[in-house]
């Protein structure tokens, strides 16, 4: 079970929860089935495709050269493993679910171990499962090819077999009582998996297949009778009368000389398809019987026997002069009345040792007590010479342990299965939720299902695809969760626009709304320290922060209080559209709509249009200088870019009170230099005479006019 390490120390650690940095131990490739026995003379390793060695052993015998060339694939998994590409498929296609279950617990008025409870969770589960693979079984055969013995399909996934495995004992109440059934359709499903490292009945047939094609005469195939009693002891019925029926007696042209030969071969393969199944239901596909209620299929499966039990000790044989026929139907026999000695010569894995021993053996099994003493009685039959990761995970699951199945679900399947699967353990299981949500002191009182959220939610925050998501399960965290959110969100390149905006959404449906705010104000800053004042200005107005937006105006102060020639102004304007028309969001930067529509009017005087467009002019001038918000050190700036409207000729275009507001100006401005800090205009020496003799005189004509 994993727990909390110690820190890397690291200040600026990008790890949403601390790591351990240990490197791993090296992992060792065995060189299986070379056949060539030391010493040898030479060893040549070359590149295969993919992530495949090449290894060519070289050996001598007198004056020959023997060599044998073996592919060792450099991984440290089972087989059966999904790619990057699939992996991401799945972590998306799981967050919907995995909220929805959530959503509904925090919700939900009923007790967690009701009926709808676990019904959701068994939906929760599906939806997971179709995300993992197809779950149509391999040994299904192919009706098109008539020695086609298993189905050509993509190999499945370690995560979806041991999904299926929690699903079955932990979430599925309808099948509680038919549990070695299900086990029966997942090792027809999943017994490929185990074929890697070790033999299978899966890889017996697929062998056997490959060879189908170049043999005349099947029956005379010793491979023959035991692939199809191997898969007799696992249940694929269905391949084990598709290989039957390719016996010779079927020919037409040997049913008259082999009539009690063909005659014995369908006795058998009646009886397989007869066999009683304690399951509410078959697919189509599949052969036996199928009974719902226990005493009915006691009744059916005594019935079954006593004919297995009078064909074997029918006369008939003795007429059989086909000794590998004989031999071999009668070995079936013996393995359909539950002979243990060859259902163990015939069987190559301790897993299916023990679901030959439910079907033939112990159909009555029922309990997980009963249940773990078998399978400790099939590996002691059929020690584990290579211990599969999901082998532990049954173990775990057989042994009611809840904490080693977490174990194995972390050390074998990763932090995805585990943080997931921890809602199928708690379904219904008093003691599992009370192991997983009780706090733990060692954890620095989180409890170990928020750990496992914790750990799954650095992973994804830690890949540019998948941080986005990480937010689903950490709000799911309640003593940590929205606070490493928080980090994770701060964490994220503002300069990039998806990703701020896609944080900003984040915010906004967890109710950080501070957050947001803070995130925006950053990438105001960023931008601006990098040339964008456009974009800086916006993300400063949309988290209206108005002491930065004050900060930008006196910066930008600078480049447009000079004479309307300069063309340093056309570049601000861009961004003065960007304020909008809600002064209360513009901070200082209001002054500059104002004056950009000011210089627009005086250009225009100066271009020597109509008097009515001048009176347009002045009235900017003196809105201006009537609002607080222009800055005092643009007063006479203002004024002296306005001397023409002042001494416009045709009639005084400010009246006698805006003129006295104007003079008030210049006698606030020169009181404020007397003060310390006051900044003097760039203008030339004559200037302020020239402001002073232009209100004089147009005062004068104003009162005269009025």
């Amino acid at each position: 079970m994993p727990g909390v390490t110690s820190d890397s120390g690291e200040l600026n650690s990008l790890s949403v929860v601390p790591h351990s940095s240990d490197t791993q131990s090296p992992i060792v490739y065995p060189l299986r089935n070379h056949g060539l026995s030391p010493p040898l003379i030479r060893l040549s390793i070359s590149w295969a495709r993919g992530n495949t060695l090449r290894v060519s052993f070289l050996q001598s015998e007198e004056h020959n050269v023997v060599g044998k060339v073996v592919e060792v694939k450099l991984t440290n998994t089972d087989g059966g493993e999904i790619t990057d590409a699939q992996r991401r498929r799945i972590e998306y296609g799981s967050v919907a679910p995995f909220a929805l279950l959530q959503s509904h617990k925090n919700s939900s008025i009923t007790s967690l171990y009701d009926k709808d409870w676990w019904e959701r969770v068994m939906e929760y589960s599906k939806e997971i499962s179709s995300l993992l693979g197809d779950s149509k079984s391999s040994a299904a055969p192919i009706i098109g090819d008539p020695k086609a013995v298993l189905r050509k399909m993509e190999e499945p996934t370690s995560l979806r077999a041991a999904w299926e495995l929690l699903e079955i004992f932990y979430v599925d109440k309808h099948c509680q009582t038919w549990i070695p059934e299900r086990l029966l359709d997942w090792l027809a499903d999943f017994d490929c998996l185990f074929s890697g490292n070790q033999p299978t009945v899966h890889a017996k047939l697929v062998a056997f297949q490959e060879e189908l094609v170049t043999i005349q005469a099947v029956e005379n195939d010793p491979e023959y009778w035991q692939a199809m009693s191997s898969a007799l002891a696992v249940g694929w019925l269905d391949v084990v009368v598709k290989l039957l029926r390719l016996h010779g007696s079927y020919l037409f042209d040997q049913l008259g000389s082999r009539e009690i030969e063909n005659g014995l071969v369908e006795a058998v393969a009646l009886l397989i398809s007869q066999m009683p199944r304690m399951r509410p239901y078959l697919l189509a596909e599949k052969l036996g019987e199928s009974y719902q209620t226990k005493p009915e299929f006691m009744k059916a499966w005594e019935k079954w026997r006593a004919q297995i039990t009078k064909l074997d000790c029918s006369a008939f044989w003795l007429q059989c002069d086909h000794q590998k026929t004989r031999d071999g139907l009668k070995n079936m026999l013996q393995i359909m009345l539950g002979n243990a000695s060859i259902l163990s010569n015939v069987t190559y894995h301790w897993i299916e040792l023990y679901i030959s021993h439910f079907l033939y053996i112990r159909p009555f099994t029922v309990g997980l007590e009963s249940m773990y003493t078998l399978a400790q009685k099939c590996m002691n039959l059929k020690p584990i010479l290579y211990r599969h990761k999901l082998m532990g995970l049954i173990i775990g699951i057989l042994e009611e342990n809840t904490e080693v199945v977490l174990a194995e679900c972390s050390r074998s399947f990763g932090p995805w299965m585990t943080t997931h699967a921890i809602e199928l353990l708690t379904a219904g299981s008093i003691q599992a939720e009370t192991l997983l949500h009780e706090q733990q002191s060692k954890l620095g009182g989180i409890c170990i299902e928020e750990l496992h959220r914790l750990v799954y939610a650095q992973i994804l925050s830690s890949h540019a695809l998948t941080w986005n998501i990480a937010a689903i399960y950490l709000t799911s965290c309640m003593k940590q969760g929205l606070g490493l959110l928080e980090n994770l969100l701060y964490k994220q390149p503002v300069q990039h626009h998806q990703v701020l905006l896609k944080s900003i959404e984040i915010c906004r449906l967890n109710g950080l709304d501070f957050v947001s705010c803070n995130m925006m104000k950053i990438a105001g800053v960023h931008y601006w320290k990098h040339g964008k004042k456009g974009s800086a200005v916006f993300w400063l107005q949309q988290a209206r922060d108005e002491l930065r937006l004050n900060r930008i105006a006196k910066h930008l102060f600078d480049f447009v209080g000079k004479s309307i020639s300069d063309e340093g102004f056309k570049q601000w304007e861009g961004m003065i559209e960007l304020l909008g028309t809600e002064s209360k969001t513009a901070g200082g930067l209001e002054f500059l709509k104002k004056y950009r529509d000011f210089r627009r009017s005086l250009q225009q005087v100066h271009e020597g249009i109509t008097t009515e467009a001048a009176q347009k002019a002045a009235e900017a001038l003196i809105s201006l200088m009537r609002n607080p918000s222009t800055p005092q050190q643009f007063w006479l700036p203002l004024l002296h870019d306005s001397l023409k409207l002042l001494n416009w000729k045709e009639r005084p275009l400010i009246n006698v009170s805006q003129t006295n507001i104007l003079l008030n100006k210049l006698q606030d401005l020169s009181l404020a230099r007397l003060r310390p800090g006051f900044v003097e205009t760039d203008l030339p020496p004559e200037a302020l005479k020239s402001i002073r003799l232009a209100l004089a005189t147009n005062l004068g004509r104003a009162i005269l006019n009025e």
